[in-house]
């Protein structure tokens, strides 16, 4: 039986916030030795309303020392963005220590850093990167899993090369005007020269627009300009190095063949023009749950455990990503993901229910599939962050897992289908309905309870980004294994 659980005498009220999440998250199975929480906390149901003081149950461990400066200050993120700095100052060291560095020599450190940022954000690469890490055998030791599991930090990455290619080839444009003398330039020159700094005046257009605080608020804007920009970038490298190709004296080939910039620009190329020869517009089954939600059936491809798609209106305005979990309850339709009112492209999804959207590149996998390492995990989250947790219904290896889920009048909005799949992850899921008090309740001891009890060994959080982040720190700085999406995109 399902229990929804109404928490009292708390002081520290947290707004709730439902929000569509792009990350796909595993799904556990139900474990049938797992300790009845529900019976320590307190419950209303229609049938009957029991208080316990949860306070006074409150099993929070202290917090670690430096634990701030370790999981906030210095996350993984910070740190991944911190080393491939370092990386790139140690290479310019050593390119110094040669001697005077050539502007083709900033050109293709430019163009390295340029790589790798792309490629950690293209679908083929990713899905590599989570297979590869998320095969870790349980019988690993804690570090390694815990290691391994952070590989969805790799935003890092890619955005401290974004930032290290800007650097370069700020560089690269400096020792070319410092060479450049108006007064001796030819049409082929001037062309270049402009060339150089419409590239540059791009690149320093997507830093800025990727500002958290612009992403953020601005996430139709970072989102049409990243794309597009990037696209000019390539257009305008091309026509550089062919402009520069041309300029020298030697054959072209014999310019191009040897540049290692010239490659990356080809293998970049392919990258960007790939999931967008998968676009399709494809069919869907909408169905109705609430004014507030909709569940979107899909039938055009198969998905695996943790794996997301992306969705569009329109291929060439914004683009959605949904996790996915499998339709167990449907005959007709392979997989299915939730959509809840967060935003005006959501509330026209829910209100105009479609029947065919535009699908682009391959299902991608997300931060949840490396979860499935761990034997024994706590899954919490808040509004239509369930559907993310149910993709853990696609594994058939799942961990046991108990599920935590606070939510707006949860069989209303998402219907008893859904709480029905909910429960096929855990047979007694804690069910926290906002409804019955108008406010949120703070779910930090609650899962420290149930990480306690359970003999959890990880816990996965899926919710808006400030609780998220609060949860996961909280749990972290006591010691506990957590893990959320950095809604880095």
């Amino acid at each position: 039986m399902f229990e929804t659980v109404d928490f009292k005498g708390k002081k520290d009220e947290i707004i709730e916030t439902t929000i569509v999440l792009d990350c796909p998250v595993p799904s556990s199975p139900s474990d049938s030795t797992s300790s009845d929480l529900s019976s320590s906390v307190s419950s209303i149901t229609k049938e009957k309303e029991s208080t316990t003081d949860l306070e006074a149950q409150d099993t929070e461990l202290s917090q670690k020392p430096l634990s701030f400066f370790r999981y906030a200050i210095l996350n993984v993120y910070k740190r991944l963005f911190t080393i491939t700095f370092l990386a790139n100052i140690i290479t310019f060291i050593l390119l110094l220590a040669l001697g005077p560095p050539s502007p083709i020599s900033f050109v293709n450190a430019s163009a390295v850093n340029l790589a790798v940022c792309g490629l950690t954000r293209q679908p083929l690469v990713i899905n590599a990167l989570f297979l590869l890490f998320g095969s870790v055998p349980r019988s690993s030791p804690v570090w390694l899993k815990k290691l391994c599991c952070k590989i969805f930090h790799l935003g890092g990455i890619h955005s401290g090369t974004g930032i290290a290619s800007a650097i370069w080839y700020i560089g690269f444009a400096t020792l070319y005007t410092s060479n450049f003398i108006p007064s001796e330039a030819s049409p082929t020159s001037i062309a270049i020269l402009t060339l150089i700094y419409l590239i540059l005046l791009s690149l320093l257009t997507i830093i800025i627009v990727a500002h958290p605080k612009i992403r953020q608020s601005h996430h139709d804007l970072f989102e049409l300009l990243h794309r597009y920009f990037n696209w000019l970038i390539l257009i305008l490298f091309w026509a550089l190095l062919f402009l520069m190709a041309f300029s020298f004296s030697i054959p072209p080939k014999q310019f191009l063949l040897p540049l290692p910039a010239f490659w990356i620009l080809i293998l970049l190329t392919l990258a960007t023009i790939y999931p967008w020869l998968l676009l399709r517009r494809i069919k869907i089954q909408p169905e109705s749950l609430s004014p507030h939600a909709i569940r979107l059936h899909f039938s055009h491809t198969q998905i695996k455990f943790g794996q997301g798609i992306s969705l569009s209106k329109n291929p060439l305005k914004d683009w959605h990503a949904f996790a996915c979990f499998p339709d167990l309850d449907s005959t007709d339709t392979k997989f299915s993901c939730l959509v809840s009112k967060a935003g005006d492209w959501t509330a026209s999804t829910i209100s105009e229910k479609p029947v065919t959207l535009w699908k682009r590149g391959i299902p991608t996998y997300g931060f949840g599939y490396v979860l499935r390492m761990y034997s024994r995990i706590i899954v919490v989250t808040t509004g239509s962050g369930i559907g993310p947790c149910l993709s853990f219904l696609g594994d058939e290896n799942r961990p046991a897992m108990r599920v935590l889920w606070q939510t707006r009048s949860p069989e209303k909005t998402y219907g008893k289908r859904t709480l029905e799949l909910v429960r096929k992850m855990d047979n007694d899921p804690v069910i926290i309905d906002t409804s019955a008090k108008g406010k949120r309740e703070d779910m930090l001891p609650v899962v420290l309870r149930m990480v306690n009890e359970f003999e959890a060994e990880a816990v996965c959080v899926i919710s808006n980004p400030k609780m998220t982040g609060e949860l996961v720190y909280g749990l972290e700085s006591r010691g506990v294994l957590a893990y959320g999406p950095i809604f880095d995109s």
